[in-house]
């Protein structure tokens, strides 16, 4: 069955109901009520009551936090807006019916059903994964119980060489607990990032004292005798005690509602570019989404904070007025490995193969790093990472989409840096580097001065 593509003349007075509260799910519903005073929206989360940045959920175990100070919005907010929230579970869907059935509430109807259902921490039938003081960390609940399971705790072990591996290897060690970190690949996040960056950070990990074991897999997670963690075997038949186990090996589309229901699913809830799935007024945002085609240079599976939010104001324009493709422009991503910051604009394979090309230019402390992939012949810029620095969003969506050069980048590097006043400036030694590398004779764009650049603005 093919996606319906089908969309209601108006919302006005229907009953919008949208499962999750998270960013996908709560951008959706605030842009439909910018665009529509007269429909009924319904936000339902068993997770937590009110919206809060996923983002930050480390920060809230490090004490740099509260909870509280990560609700973008009081408490007010959601009544002034008209926007009701129902605090339960989701426990089933009569999509015939269009009804809702909560854990704890009466059934409820919808006219309009958006699923915004997030995602769920990958397990991959590890003997002992069921154990307490077993976990990934997604929700605020595994914070909870993260924050529960490790009062007492001397030694951990995080699996799995991605952006939660390392938060929560940061997180541990914010309290002085000993991690070891197990990657299955031969340096972190290997099949990310090319192997130079991956080689900086791995360093990096490991001058935090942090244990990081490449090359290495878990076995096994084994049993105290009273139903908690005691330690890990790994592949190569050694055992680490420890106490706690982060399970940080990717998260799946969180589809575990809709099993036996008509809605077809794949990895996730299969949508058109409308985010329209097979049952008519029945849509589907976020992290639980998987596109029938793909926009161009994206995959069919995106699970990150920035396309959650483009999701939700995409399908609220579409049902409160004429339907738009979703058209997300270039690929970007941001993060932070440990106290270095990383940037990725376009696309940067961890291998390529000709006719693309790599520069690559290390700052000799091994802190700060940059890397353009490009067309060898056109020299069009396909993608750059950028590690210790910050560049401008802007410069590189308007460079990718308008098809420059790796050399038009370089020459105007100054103008993508987003570094503060007193941060060193990377922009000449990359252009000489480049240079030297390509035999070229670049020379950088005149920098204006002006009162913004003397304060460093």
């Amino acid at each position: 069955m093919k996606a319906s593509g089908d969309f209601c003349i108006s919302t006005k007075g229907r009953r919008i109901v949208i499962i999750g509260n998270g960013i996908a799910g709560v951008t959706c519903a605030r842009h439909l009520r910018k665009r529509d005073s007269a429909a009924h929206i319904t936000i339902i989360s068993g997770e937590t009551e009110y919206f809060f940045s996923r983002t930050a959920l480390m920060y809230i175990y490090m004490g740099h936090l509260k909870y509280k100070h990560t609700q973008p919005y009081e408490d007010w907010f959601w009544q002034k807006n008209r926007l009701n929230l129902v605090h339960d579970w989701v426990t089933g869907i009569d999509f015939e019916q269009k009804e809702l059935q909560l854990q704890q509430q009466a059934p409820l109807k919808y006219d309009i059903l958006v699923l915004a259902l997030g995602s769920k921490p990958n397990m991959f039938g590890w003997p002992g994964q069921n154990l307490k003081g077993v976990q990934g960390l997604y929700s605020y609940q595994d914070l909870e119980s993260m924050e529960a399971a490790t009062q007492t705790c001397g030694r951990a072990v995080v699996v799995g060489g991605g952006l939660i591996g390392i938060e929560m290897a940061e997180m541990l060690r914010s309290r002085q607990i000993e991690v070891t970190f197990l990657v299955r690949e031969a340096n972190f996040w290997g099949n990310v990032l090319p192997e130079e960056e991956a080689q900086l950070v791995s360093r990096h990990i490991r001058e935090h004292h942090i244990d990081l074991r490449l090359n290495t897999e878990l076995k096994e997670i084994l049993d105290d005798g009273n139903g908690h963690v005691r330690g890990i075997v790994t592949g190569a038949g050694e055992e680490i005690a420890c106490q706690f186990v982060g399970l940080a090996v990717g998260v799946s589309p969180n589809t575990g509602l809709l099993k036996d229901t008509p809605l077809e699913t794949n990895r996730g809830i299969l949508v058109d570019e409308f985010f329209a799935t097979s049952i008519r007024n029945v849509f589907a945002i976020g992290d639980c989404v998987e596109y029938r085609n793909p926009p161009p240079l994206r995959k069919p599976v995106e699970q990150v904070w920035y396309t959650g939010r483009m999701h939700g104001e995409t399908l609220a324009h579409n049902l409160a007025h004429f339907p738009v493709a979703y058209q997300p422009g270039p690929w970007f991503n941001s993060a932070k490995f440990l106290d270095i910051e990383y940037q990725t604009y376009g696309i940067v394979p961890a291998k390529w193969e000709e006719p693309l090309e790599s520069f690559y230019w290390e700052h000799e402390s091994g802190k700060v790093a940059f890397r353009a992939v490009f067309d060898g012949r056109s020299k069009k810029l396909q993608g750059i990472n950028a590690l210790g620095m910050r560049l401008r969003h802007d410069f590189f969506d308007r460079v990718l989409r308008e098809g420059g050069t790796v050399e038009e980048v370089l020459k105007q590097l100054h103008r993508a840096n987003f570094d503060t006043e007193f941060y060193d400036k990377h922009h000449h030694a990359i252009l000489k580097a480049y240079n030297q590398q390509f035999g070229t004779n670049l020379q950088p764009e005149k920098e204006k001065k002006t009162l913004l650049s003397v304060f460093g603005l």
